[in-house]
């Protein structure tokens, strides 16, 4: 069965932007550029919402370092405010329910799928007990001011298991895990009683 890996790039405190800051909070170095251009999920096909289409697209229509990977890959947007013909290509337009779109990708599906942003599509299918794994890749960066799009709100209590670990340029930290979501926190008992 194919896997599904949620992605996201985060600062430290949990955003997955802030206002004011470039992409990757300008921190990007060549051994994570170079990373992005060999990862082994190349071959996986991209999943998406229609405000990370909309950045991306744009980000990579303008020539940003990173995106020139993506642009070859399989793509798939979950939106009904979009319409076709989409401009970025390899990008296929999905209108129904994504937790039921992925549900039957991965029953019949060849090809392993992974996130990009998409922080409410991420959040569905984690909540639908559909990702395999988990990764986040942690910049150097605390932006409790201008950070926007908290992550992990309104997500459910996930115990993660590590996999795999990471340090680009000496200062980004990448993360894998295996999710399983968890009832709420660990029973506790007292001592002696």
């Amino acid at each position: 069965m194919p896997e599904l890996l949620i992605d996201f790039i985060t600062s430290l405190d949990g955003y997955a932007a802030a206002e004011g800051w470039p992409g990757w909070w300008g921190l990007e170095g060549p051994e994570y550029l170079a990373w992005l251009g060999e990862q082994p999920e190349a071959d996986y096909t991209v999943l998406m919402g229609a405000t990370t289409y909309r950045v991306m697209s744009g980000f990579a229509a303008g020539g940003e370092p990173g995106t020139d990977a993506l642009a070859g890959m399989s793509k798939v947007v979950f939106s009904t405010t979009l319409s076709e013909p989409l401009s970025w290509a390899n990008t296929q337009l999905v209108a129904k329910d994504p937790v039921e779109a992925v549900r039957e990708m991965k029953d019949t599906a060849a090809k392993s799928m992974r996130t990009i942003g998409s922080l409410s599509l991420c959040r569905s299918l984690l909540k639908a007990g559909l990702v395999d794994r988990f990764r986040v890749v942690v910049f150097p960066v605390i932006t409790g001011s201008s950070g926007r799009e908290r992550i992990y709100d309104g997500y459910p209590d996930v115990a993660l298991e590590m996999i795999s670990s990471r340090t680009f340029d000496g200062r980004i930290q990448l993360l894998e895990y295996v999710p399983t979501i968890v009832p709420g926190p660990p029973e506790t008992s007292t001592v002696g009683g």
